[in-house]
């Protein structure tokens, strides 16, 4: 197989690396934003993907480790990426746009339902505010097309 030399979009991938400090809120049962702390460490692999490995405080108590993996596939054109965390049994696969500011990937994917019911369309964007901030939203797809935003959580970075 040939060495393919790394791309513009591989290179934009490394600004994920180094390790970073999070924030996460997330509307509690009494509709008010609960806040959770986490840490993560993001990874080259090779010179065309990075892994993030997070762990952070769950809703109810207790730390799950979360895993989300991006890369650009040079034969389709398009980023892609996965997901997975400890307290659940699915694989999330990515479909991946970026914006063309540079700044933003919105990922796309279909998976279980919140309400436990069937699945539900997600929607996570991640948003480079310079070098040492980034954000994550995600929304869910009402019944009535509507996103709505369940989750936002910020990324400081605390070192390379």
């Amino acid at each position: 197989m040939e060495m393919i030399e790394p791309t513009e979009e591989h290179r934009w991938l490394q600004k994920f690396v180094g390790d970073w400090i999070t924030e996460s809120r997330m509307p509690g049962p009494d509709g008010k934003d609960e806040v959770f702390q986490g840490r993560e460490t993001v990874k080259a692999v090779g010179p065309y993907w990075v892994q993030c490995l997070g762990t952070g405080e769950m809703p109810g108590g207790g730390e799950a480790t979360m895993v989300l993996t991006l890369g650009y596939n040079v034969r389709t054109k398009r980023f892609v990426g996965t997901w997975m965390g400890s307290m659940m049994t699915e694989l999330w696969v990515y479909d991946i746009t970026r914006e063309a500011s540079g700044n933003v990937l919105t990922m796309a994917v279909e998976g279980p339902n919140m309400s436990g019911d069937g699945t539900a369309l997600y929607r996570d964007v991640i948003e480079l505010k310079g070098n040492d901030l980034r954000t994550l939203t995600s929304h869910m797809q009402g019944p009535d097309g509507n996103w709505t935003p369940f989750m936002m959580a910020t990324y400081t970075r605390t070192g390379t």
